[in-house]
């Protein structure tokens, strides 16, 4: 990708270092001195005052995400580094401006306005406003803070999925940021309700559905990159594409030794997930994304 004499995002923060704060401070030694304290009636008197305290007064990490300080990567200069002077960083700001850039236009252009969301480097863990996470769950899209989460280690694991590459990464960026545009359209909220109203094997169609969408999203903004910024050079799809194939549930479902059980797929196979993400390069039309019309009935 050509992506060096790009803008920079404002909205990174670096948060790698940081502690996850998995620990329950206070909280935490209240819970272990619960067992004693039940014993008696005094006791549970003053389980149920200092919970209180806690809950109304004091550090709620268990119902509350603490607030953290933002770090912006650069002042949106183009040439700027990253926080943290490190160049895949810094690749990672541009992308996320890149995606800034072509979804305020489409959403201008539907009469809209895009409110972008934060990418927060982390290491290892982290707690966002969905809960403590590790860095084994890959990177990840959080509805409750419209942050998408990402441990730079990741692209280690994308090269050994067979997806080695700089666009490659670029396609796992633009595919969160496309669940921050479904919020925003409601689209995540209305599948989460349908889920939980639903059986295991519908609910797991539904997720799949809501997956290849992003692809599909992801694809529109290649498609805006290339076209207006001429970003993507020779290859650059084609590592977009193995991506996406290297992440299908058929594939992943395969090397981790199990047979391929579609009923349990929640992204897509490796086939659908390629149909997606090209779908959305070839035309760059969000309307061409509704894949919950499309699989419906049969499947592309």
């Amino acid at each position: 990708m050509r992506w060096r004499q790009g803008r920079r995002s404002s909205n990174v923060e670096d948060r790698r270092g940081e502690s996850s704060g998995g620990g329950l401070g206070g909280m935490g030694n209240l819970l272990a001195l619960a067992p004693l304290l039940l014993r008696s009636k005094k006791g549970w008197m003053i389980l149920l005052a200092v919970a209180a305290f806690y809950f109304f007064f004091g550090d709620n990490q268990l119902f509350h995400q603490t607030p953290q300080q933002s770090v912006p990567s650069t002042s949106g200069q183009p040439g700027a580094p990253a926080a943290g002077g490190d160049d895949v960083a810094d690749f990672v700001s541009v992308v996320l401006a890149d995606t800034e850039d072509t979804w305020s236009k489409l959403f201008q252009t539907a009469g809209k306005q895009y409110t972008p969301p934060k990418l927060v480097l982390y290491n290892d863990a982290i707690r966002s406003a969905c809960g403590l996470s590790s860095a084994a769950v890959g990177p990840f899209y959080c509805p409750n803070d419209d942050k998408v989460y990402l441990d730079l280690s990741f692209l280690n694991e994308l090269k050994k999925l067979g997806a080695p590459g700089d666009f490659a990464f670029a396609y796992v960026i633009a595919h969160e940021v496309g669940h921050h545009v479904q919020n925003l359209l409601g689209t995540s909220q209305k599948v989460q309700q349908a889920r939980m109203q639903s059986d295991k094997v519908t609910a797991n169609r539904l997720s799949v559905m809501l997956e290849l969408q992003a692809d599909c999203f992801a694809g529109v903004w290649a498609f805006y990159a290339h076209r207006d910024r001429n970003l993507l050079e020779p290859g650059d799809i084609k590592e977009g594409l193995q991506a996406a194939a290297a992440v299908g549930d058929d594939r992943l479902q395969q090397r981790s030794g199990h047979a391929v059980a579609p009923d349990a797929f929640t992204h897509g196979s490796a086939e659908q997930r390629v149909y997606w993400f090209s779908r959305g390069f070839k035309s760059g039309d969000v309307n061409q994304c509704n894949t919950f019309a499309a699989l419906s009935g049969q499947q592309p």
